[in-house]
Formats: C-alpha cells, structure tokens, sequence
C-alpha cells in the first residue's frame, strides 16, 4: 500500500504538472472506486473545475479545485495517478477506473489493478470532518520528540501498532514502521507508553529520516506502486529490514526474524539489536 513518501511523490509530480490545468472531460469506467459521489454528480461538479493544488495529507492525494470541492483519493493497494500524454503503457491504460481530460491535451488517469483505493469528491466542510480523524503529520516542524512522546504515553499497544494507526501518526505503514524502528534499536512489540525519553527521541529521528530519504528515492515499489510519470520507486534498494526476513541484520549479522505476531502484518526485526 502506498504510505507516506508514495503519496508524497505522487502529490509534488501533479502539482509540479498539473496545478493551473482546467478538466475538460470526465469519464468514469468503474464506478466502485467512487465515494460521496455519484458518477454524474462527479462529471457534473468537475467539469470547468481547474486544479489549483495538488497535496498530501496521510496517504491521500488530495486535489485542490477552484470550485471549493476536494478530489480526494486513497490508492491503497494498486491504485496509482498517472499523466497520460499519449505515451503511458497499454498496460498502465488498461486498468484505468477513472480519467480526466485536461485542457492542454493530456489525460490524468486514476489506475487501480485490483479496485480497493478509492475517489472521493468533497466539500471544504466534508473534507474538514473526515481530517480531523486523521492524525499528527510526521514530518510537520511540531513532531519533535517531546509531541511523540505525548502521543505514546500510557499506551499499551506495542509501538508498532502505534506507528500505524493514522489516528494518532498519519501516513505512516508496514514498510517504514518497520525501517524506523530497526533504526532506532527498539522492538515493535515493546509496549508503547514503556519507552523511555531516549529511545522516543531516537525512534522520532529514525522516523522522520526514513521518510525523508525514501521520498528522495521517490518510494518504494515492490509491484505496484508507480509515481505519477508511471515509474518504480527506488527506495526498495535501501530497506535494511522490510522484505528481508532470514537475512543478515545488517548492523549486526544475525539473522533477521519475520513474524505475523505483532499485529498481523510482517513484521521484520533483529532479536538482537532491537530492544
């Protein structure tokens, strides 16, 4: 599932690309991925609309448009934005749910192999509901460690389930939960209201540095995920953790340990190092 630095890419390509362009034409192939909206009252609403903003809050893309409604969409699995100026693939094309023609010619295609992301078209109001469930933003100036260590307090939860629920982190998933907690020695599964100040500071550090560079690396793409020009990102080559269960930890040699305990998702982790 696209996380934080996914959509984030995804999010600086369509702004960089698209904001200031006008939608000429709607045209909806597969009306299951749509959410508050019917298919006509899509076409009707975003006919003439021009994007002024592309943007990300959690793992949403967010469309700013100049007639106060919010295009927002939530790729999950196998969904993906993509530019399509005559070149994109036949097979990137072929999965097309949703596309929007532009005014200067090219088609912004929202692609989803297997259907499980969504489009949703919202008011400013509708939209400033569903955010408020959404948690504090990682990379915003105020996540400073002493921010996280409030958000952690007296929770029981292991910490990795913590990282991942968009209530109280948002953006944050499997892939980089797993990074920033090798990176910052401590194991998943440590209830969260038990780390002390320096493990938080460190666990806040390692968190924001992983998301960082994996946005320099444009994501992580393991099948799925494409930016908005139809491209793999390059962070897959840098985990140190994620994907490599029964691999050579590479801080200390020992094997790493995949399991399912956690939480249900993999996690990945050295029995040695994280503590």
């Amino acid at each position: 599932m696209p996380e934080l630095p996914e959509t984030e890419t995804i999010a600086r390509d369509l702004d960089r690309e698209i904001a200031g362009r006008r939608i000429v034409g709607i045209r909806v192939l597969h009306a299951d991925v749509l959410r508050i909206v019917t298919r006509h009252a899509l076409a009707r609403r975003l006919r003439g609309a021009t994007i002024e903003r592309c943007w990300r809050r959690a793992k949403l893309v967010v469309l700013d448009l100049s007639t106060g409604d919010k295009l927002v969409v939530q790729p999950r699995f196998t969904g993906a934005l993509l530019i399509d100026a005559g070149a994109l693939p036949d097979i990137e094309r072929r999965y097309t749910t949703v596309e929007l023609a532009l005014d200067d010619g090219r088609v912004l295609r929202y692609r989803d192999i297997r259907r499980l992301g969504t489009v949703a078209l919202m008011s400013v109001d509708q939209f400033a509901r569903y955010e408020s469930s959404l948690g504090t933003e990682p990379l915003d100036q105020a996540f400073t460690a002493p921010h996280l260590s409030a958000l952690v307090r007296g929770r029981r939860q292991a910490i990795k389930k913590v990282l991942m629920d968009q209530r109280v982190i948002a953006g944050v998933g499997n892939i980089y939960a797993n990074e920033a907690l090798w990176r910052a020695r401590i194991d998943p599964s440590r209830a969260a209201g038990d780390l002390d100040d320096g493990s938080v500071s460190a666990l806040r550090d390692a968190l924001t540095a992983v998301l960082r560079e994996s946005i320099a690396h444009r994501g992580t793409s393991f099948r799925d995920y494409r930016d908005a020009s139809g491209a793999r990102g390059r962070f897959v080559d840098h985990l140190a953790v994620y994907g490599h269960a029964g691999e050579p930890c590479l801080r200390c040699g020992r094997r790493l340990i995949g399991t399912h305990a956690i939480d249900g998702r993999m996690t990945v982790l050295c029995a040695h190092c994280q503590r």
